[in-house]
């Protein structure tokens, strides 16, 4: 059954971003500010409401956590974990560096993740065990593995953005990191680890996150060579926060972060 909802989480998650795609760079929709002062719109809510409908109808007993609506408490002990548009400021600008994201749990233990790119036409996945596979167009997959870099000052490392680390009280972290790195740049959400995922680039660091930024990108990260965990070194992806990295240079990036 296992198998059954990765393959299936692949085909909705493409079906998905299909749907964003008719509102992208489009005059019809409107932005709205949620409670929490994010921008919202009708791609990020029908979005979500799609990918609901199609799991309620092929998993009718597993949970659903999204987050747009409330959640749907399940009793298989499968959770899907829905961001419709991770990236939603990239969206609303007509940026193609946003994606769908579908986490699987089990038992509360993530199981799988799908990162789909859908302006971009790419698509990484990955099931705890079987490996990460990353497919452009109607190429076949390949497997999708981390960069072999051995130091910082050889990396190219990612955020999403830089304003957040000063919110948060990291920005002297944050500017550590920069300068022990070859390079940084925002290319940031779901993009950013993607690009970890398939060896693009090195580390991939969030100071603020939600469950459902972070769920599908645990499974991607580690089945590809990597490591995913918060800013507490815990690989875990409800710490509030997260760091990816091609697992070579984890520590060295865990030193400047933790460091006083």
């Amino acid at each position: 059954m296992t198998a059954n909802r990765l393959e299936f989480a692949v085909g909705l998650a493409k079906h998905a971003g299909q749907n964003t795609l008719q509102y992208f760079q489009k005059d019809n929709f409107q932005v709205e500010m949620k409670e929490d002062s994010t921008p919202v719109t009708i791609a990020d809510r029908s979005t979500e409401l799609l990918l609901r409908k199609r799991i309620e109808t092929a998993f009718e007993d597993d949970g659903i956590l999204g987050e747009e609506f409330p959640e749907k408490r399940g009793k298989s002990g499968y959770r899907w974990i829905l961001d419709p548009i991770d990236g939603t400021k990239a969206f609303i600008h007509g940026v193609p560096l946003y994606g769908t994201l579908i986490g699987i749990e089990y038992n509360g233990k993530p199981l799988i993740g799908v990162i789909r790119m859908p302006a971009l036409d790419e698509t990484v996945y990955a099931q705890i065990g079987k490996g990460a596979w990353y497919v452009k167009g109607e190429k076949p997959p390949v497997a999708a593995k981390v960069s072999a870099t051995q130091t910082l000052s050889e990396a190219l490392v990612l955020t999403s953005e830089q304003m957040t680390f000063y919110q948060t009280n990291r920005h002297d972290r944050w500017e550590r990191l920069l300068k022990a790195s070859q390079q940084a740049r925002t290319w940031g959400d779901c993009y950013g680890y993607l690009l970890v995922a398939t060896g693009r680039a090195d580390v991939m660091v969030d100071p603020e996150m939600s469950l459902w930024d972070a769920a599908a990108l645990l499974p991607i990260i580690q089945e590809a060579g990597g490591l995913f965990t918060d800013w507490t070194d815990k690989i875990t992806p409800a710490g509030g926060d997260g760091i990816a990295t091609n697992g070579v240079l984890h520590d060295q990036v865990m030193d400047i972060l933790l460091a006083p």
